[in-house]
């Protein structure tokens, strides 16, 4: 699944599963790749070799900038915007519904949409340079799609930190500390190490009883569907106000490019 700019892999060893995306800039997710990652989680959700999944990105930097900036802009109706923020919902569905157990790898940073994968994750493993940030509301939408997974992880006080202090980031410890992460490595090379034995251990593992696990940790959620359709509706609304032109126009001349979705 590659395209002109970016990609989605994934390769299935010893029971394992390792799904990777990738886009030129900084991880950012683009409706096709957000199509094919869904696309990607639902095979090998299915796949009978695959005991466990680990979900990647590309690159020694950031993990995942969220939406992409050239997308938002160049959606022109409600319509158009509830079906690019449905690709977020879609993801983030795939990875509920999945009866694997989901690790996440993370190597750097991560902002909007890429914050909600990792919430969605069942087991994340980062660096101590992975911090967090909630950029929405500072380009007048909000994390109204990925906000479930992370409030779900994170507690709902930690979540409105994040979406109300949209311009600052919490750092890897913080994210620790509130649930995100599961463990924080110095360097990438130990969080691959790690990564590595936790999913050679759960590949060993009964698939039943992860599956039932997998059932347990995400009660409660079983509406999702329709809320993240829903709240895709809201971000598509939104997205067309000039005050989001405005703003993404003027994030786009910086040089740092906070994203969201």
């Amino acid at each position: 699944m590659h395209h002109t700019e970016g990609y989605v892999s994934h390769e299935i060893e010893h029971g394992i599963a390792t799904i990777e995306f990738f886009h030129p800039s900084s991880n950012s997710l683009p409706a096709a790749i957000l199509n094919d990652l869904a696309k990607a989680i639902n095979d090998v959700g299915i796949d009978s070799r695959v005991r466990v999944i680990v979900l990647r990105s590309s690159g020694d930097k950031a993990f995942c900038a969220g939406a992409s900036f050239d997308e938002l802009m160049a959606i022109s109706n409600e319509a158009e915007g509830k079906h690019f923020f449905s690709g977020f919902a879609h993801v983030i569905n795939a990875m509920r519904k999945c009866h694997k157990l989901i690790i996440g790898r993370v190597q750097g940073k991560a902002v909007g949409g890429g914050v909600g994968i990792i919430a969605a994750t069942d087991y994340a493993i980062a660096t101590e340079e992975c911090a967090v940030k909630l950029s929405e509301l500072a380009v007048g939408i909000g994390p109204f799609v990925v906000g479930p997974a992370v409030e779900r992880k994170i507690g709902v006080a930690c979540f409105s930190q994040l979406a109300i202090d949209a311009t600052e980031w919490r750092s890897a410890e913080w994210a620790k500390r509130h649930g995100l992460y599961s463990e924080l490595h110095k360097t990438i090379h130990e969080v691959d190490d790690a990564v590595l034995k936790l999913s050679e251990r759960l590949a060993d593992s009964s698939p039943d009883a992860m599956a039932q696990l997998k059932k347990i940790f995400w009660h409660g959620t079983e509406n999702w569907d329709s809320l993240l359709s829903e709240r895709a509706a809201i971000s598509g609304h939104l997205v067309l106000s000039d005050f989001t032109r405005n703003a993404i126009n003027k994030f786009k001349t910086k040089p740092q490019t906070p994203k969201g979705a």
